[in-house]
């Protein structure tokens, strides 16, 4: 864990560690907070010494935004206790003599339905609101028709940056970068996307769109920036993800992969998303810290560039506290600021409260912020429109799909079917499984809303792509299609016909998707990314993640498809177990 040496309260006024004795003394500091801050450079004493050659500034950032215009039923985030915080730090650092910029990493698309269903007006209105600077283009910005999407870019007060998404005439789709003045020092923001875009993306919106590798392109953009003189500190406003050390996966390669391509220098910080984790590490290593909210934060540092990411929907506002002199740049504070975050309180003893209702009782991490009125009042409607837009009947159905806890634990259903498939077809996949555990409701027959989907996905789940061969499928299938009935892991699987022994953990396999099955060819599947991950015990997979939600892709296939038959995913006998207490699914008695 990461010992707090490096705490500096948001209270805390940036002119009191600006008036820090000499740069030595900070230095050794923060080197024991493992931001490695330039030791070499001892001959210049502090900022203060440099005089008017000194120019401070403080970068906030947020990412992966994700329709959380509103603060959730806990009272936590919000982007109108957002606002009150970024006013209360900017007010701090313009007492300073310093200013402020104020960064998104992407993905302000899809994931709460009050957003979703209104094209995520009351986020960028929000965004605006805040006044933020600059975003990175997310994948899920692709989530919509174009034409949404550049509705969305004149909402926006601010630029859409991607430097690598070009359009058929090869021209780039948004601006490659924007330059800040601050006092005379000249901030270059360069925006990059994930090249997975391309195939997370939907086909229809994305495949008039050209996604180029981001390592050429920030290489091109900062050629071209140095050739005009037009930039004395350059960042990236990046949704490429955060994988520690580059073990990138079956993902595109992200933040740590791009900054190790670049000449050392060139780049100076990179403030990401994608991955929705905070970026706090392990000092001077590579690896992951165990932060918990309210912890202190040591960023990346990949061949000299800071990489830092601020977890996901506003949870935290990461900031940066930065000065410059002598020609360099000096990360002087960082820190991921809770916003409005809860814990459970305990007592002296360590033990948990509960109130007279029997319920645990919540404590704020960090002092609460107040939400801003005005940012309240303007959200307000917004939220009310999407409570009525979820009671919209958006498609019909002429059965009931049964997603009961003690059928779909138990037997392949109908809605088991349905989501697999809907999942599976949302990214192009060979076949699909869903873990029962997931399936929380039946949905009833006739008029169906988006209430009632999220009554059956209620968690706002993620999914994933995998690819294997043959061979490989073939071992995964036999410990996943063997899951016992009645427990969450039971796997619902669409697409595939096989037989499985319930007792060997073997499967024999003769048709995926309608084609013979063959060792040596390769096969695609969607699954829960919470299954990929290891979750109901099934095996650790490399997988791509879509991004994509469960419940919004199930919403999205039943406004697009409108009436719903039951006979057409009604399972097809396709999956025989044997040496099982249930023709419906493994049930192997224990030995007594």
């Amino acid at each position: 864990m990461i010992k707090k040496l490096v705490k500096v309260a948001v209270g805390i006024g940036l002119a009191v560690f600006l008036s820090a004795c000499d740069w030595t003394e900070q230095s050794d500091a923060l080197m024991a907070g493992g931001l490695n801050l330039d030791p070499t450079h001892k001959e210049v004493m502090s900022c203060e010494a440099a005089g008017d050659d000194c120019i401070h500034f403080t970068v906030l950032h947020t990412n992966d935004n994700h329709g959380r215009f509103w603060q959730n039923q806990e009272g936590e985030y919000g982007m109108a206790a957002r606002k009150s915080l970024v006013d209360r730090i900017r007010k701090e650092v313009r007492a300073a003599g310093g200013e402020t910029l104020l960064l998104s990493g992407g993905d302000i698309n899809t994931g709460v339905p009050e957003s979703d269903l209104q094209d995520a007006k009351p986020d960028f209105v929000g965004m605006n609101l805040i006044g933020y600077d600059a975003m990175a283009v997310g994948n899920h910005e692709f989530d919509n028709p174009l034409s949404v999407l550049d509705k969305q870019r004149e909402w926006a007060n601010f630029p859409m940056l991607a430097a690598n998404i070009y359009k058929a005439d090869g021209t780039r789709y948004f601006k490659p970068y924007k330059i800040f003045d601050f006092n005379g020092l000249k901030v270059a923001v360069i925006g990059l996307t994930t090249k997975d875009t391309a195939k997370l993306g939907n086909p229809e919106f994305v495949n008039v769109l050209t996604f180029t590798d981001p390592a050429i392109e920030i290489a091109k953009v900062i050629k071209e920036l140095k050739a005009k003189n037009a930039a004395d500190v350059i960042f990236a406003t990046t949704h490429m993800g955060h994988f520690a050390d580059g073990h990138f996966g079956s993902n595109a390669p992200g933040d740590v992969m791009m900054a190790r391509s670049l000449e050392p220098g060139l780049l100076q910080a990179v403030f990401g998303g994608h991955s929705q984790n905070p970026v706090c590490m392990e000092p001077n290593s590579n690896n992951y810290a165990q932060f918990q909210p309210g912890d202190d934060c040591v960023p990346d540092r990949q061949n000299g560039a800071y990489i830092m990411q601020a977890h996901e929907w506003g949870k935290y506002v990461g900031r940066a506290d930065f000065e410059y002199y002598s020609g360099k740049l000096h990360l002087l504070n960082y820190q991921l600021i809770p916003v409005n975050l809860v814990k459970p309180k305990r007592d002296n003893k360590g033990k948990l409260v509960f109130d007279s209702q029997g319920k645990a009782v919540k404590t704020w991490i960090q002092s609460y912020i107040q939400p801003d009125s005005k940012v309240l009042a303007a959200l307000e409607p917004y939220q009310m429109q999407g409570q009525e837009e979820l009671d919209q009947v958006v498609a019909k159905t002429d059965g009931v799909f049964d997603g009961a806890r003690d059928h779909v634990r138990f037997m392949q259903t109908n809605l088991g079917q349905l989501i697999a498939k809907v999942q599976s077809q949302k990214v192009g996949a060979d076949f699909g499984i869903m873990n029962s555990g997931g399936v929380r409701d039946s949905l009833p027959a006739g008029k169906i809303s988006y209430r009632d989907v999220l009554m059956v996905q209620p968690f706002g789940n993620l999914f994933s792509l995998a690819t294997m061969t043959g061979t490989q499928l073939r071992h995964y299938l036999g410990d996943v299609a063997a899951m016992q009935r009645d427990s969450g892991g039971y796997a619902q699987i669409t697409n595939v016909k096989m037989s499985v022994d319930c007792v060997a953990k073997t499967v024999n396999i003769s048709k995926i998707n309608g084609r013979n099955f063959k060792e040596t060819d390769k096969y695609t599947f969607s699954i829960p990314s919470y299954s990929a991950a290891g979750g109901d015990g099934y095996p650790i997979i490399d997988a791509v993640a879509t991004g994509h939600v469960d419940a919004d892709v199930l919403f999205q296939f039943f406004k697009d498809t409108k009436n719903v038959s039951i006979a057409d995913y009604t399972p097809a006998g396709d999956i025989i177990y044997e040496n099982s207490d249930s023709p419906l699914g493994c049930q192997v008695s224990m030995p007594l």
